[in-house]
């Protein structure tokens, strides 16, 4: 699949390239982003050198999409859809997406995200879209509501990275959901 660009009032989302490079790998260093992701950590230059190859590939198999999300060209995030699993009755895949620090709190990744959403279900026909988070994420908790995720519960050392195991909450979106917020137990 050909990467795709998205635009919305204040974004542009487009795949991360080799000139991304030096802004991605100043964004990892934010202990956040590790710290609830699977990002490594410490997060070197060639960290970064690889992931933009690993986006290409990825595009190029259609198996995940990842965009870098911008604003007046300043990387302020990435979003992508992870584990693209096509199906007769609808595909499946996961949301995944983590903010810089500086573009906390400006809502740019619930605007980039429904954008990544509107979409994976218009071109990628899918029924489904999952996000999990580790448990405790209430930033990414928070987001994942405002886009209309649904809270399914907790999976029990559910995530691995490198720090090991971690319960995971769970939440899924279908085509057909209003996306409006409801109540999540563990937001209450």
């Amino acid at each position: 699949m050909e990467p795709i660009v998205l635009h919305t009032d204040r974004l542009v989302l487009r795949a991360p390239t080799t000139a991304d490079v030096d802004a991605i790998t100043a964004a990892c260093q934010d202990p956040e982003i590790p710290r609830w992701t699977t990002v490594p950590s410490p997060y070197s230059r060639e960290h970064g050198e690889g992931f933009v190859r690993l986006v290409a590939e990825w595009w190029e198999s259609g198996e995940e999409t990842v965009w870098a999300v911008f604003h007046d060209d300043v990387l302020v995030g990435m979003v992508g859809l992870h584990h693209i699993t096509p199906h007769p009755s609808g595909g499946s895949t996961e949301l995944g997406y983590w903010a810089t620090a500086h573009a906390r709190g400006h809502g740019y990744i619930v605007e980039a995200c429904r954008a990544v959403i509107d979409w994976a279900f218009a071109e990628l026909g899918l029924a489904r879209i999952r996000w999990q988070a580790v448990a405790g994420n209430i930033p990414s908790a928070r987001t994942a509501r405002a886009l209309g995720f649904r809270y399914e519960g907790l999976q029990r050392q559910a995530l691995t990275s490198p720090r090991g195991r971690d319960d995971g909450w769970i939440a899924g979106l279908l085509p057909t959901d209003d996306r409006a917020p409801v109540e999540w137990p563990v937001l209450e």
